[in-house]
């Protein structure tokens, strides 16, 4: 990412066997199968999509309530139910979970790393080695209640583009 660059981290994504954005050439908005082969090393400390697992530590904020930060929908989370199904909210308008985050549960769809499968306890911390959609986690502002939950997980090709769709970034600990 060129985030990583411009912060001189190194960067934890390859694709087309380079790790240099200029490389890469556009982003494809359909199945491209070196883009769907990208690699991620984990011990880079530049920045990354969270691991599913990652994802849902931090949306559980170390409190076990249904959505991210409350058993209360309407305290923490953007949902069809207080947007009418009409777009996205600022960030930080609803409270935060346990460890200060923001909008883990609802407002935007939260692309994560692992390929979408189903997953035992002999599955690696980084999901499934391969699939043909990745995991999304949070629901949206489109979604009933049920959809934002903070177990509540999906799927879509990574390719595949939304209105609802959104990221947030991970580091990996040092």
């Amino acid at each position: 990412m060129k985030s990583s660059y411009g912060e001189g981290l190194t960067p934890c994504y390859t694709i087309k066997g380079s790790t240099a954005p200029e490389s890469w050439g556009t982003v494809p908005d359909s199945f491209d199968r070196e883009w769907e082969a990208a690699v991620c090393d984990f011990e880079a400390d530049g920045y990354r999509l969270p691991t599913e697992a990652e994802w849902e530590w931090a949306a559980r904020g170390g409190e076990s309530y249904e959505y991210a930060g409350s058993d209360n929908i309407d305290d923490v989370a953007w949902y069809k139910g207080n947007t009418n199904g009409k777009g996205s909210r600022e960030v930080k308008t609803k409270n935060a979970n346990g460890y200060g985050l923001y909008d883990m549960s609802g407002n935007v769809d939260e692309w994560c790393w692992d390929w979408y499968g189903s997953v035992d306890s002999s599955t690696p911390g980084s999901g499934m080695s391969s699939g043909s959609d990745r995991c999304l986690r949070s629901g949206s502002w489109f979604y009933e209640a049920s959809y934002v939950q903070v177990n509540w997980n999906y799927n879509s090709r990574p390719s595949y583009r939304y209105n609802t769709y959104g990221f947030r970034l991970v580091r990996s600990a040092q």
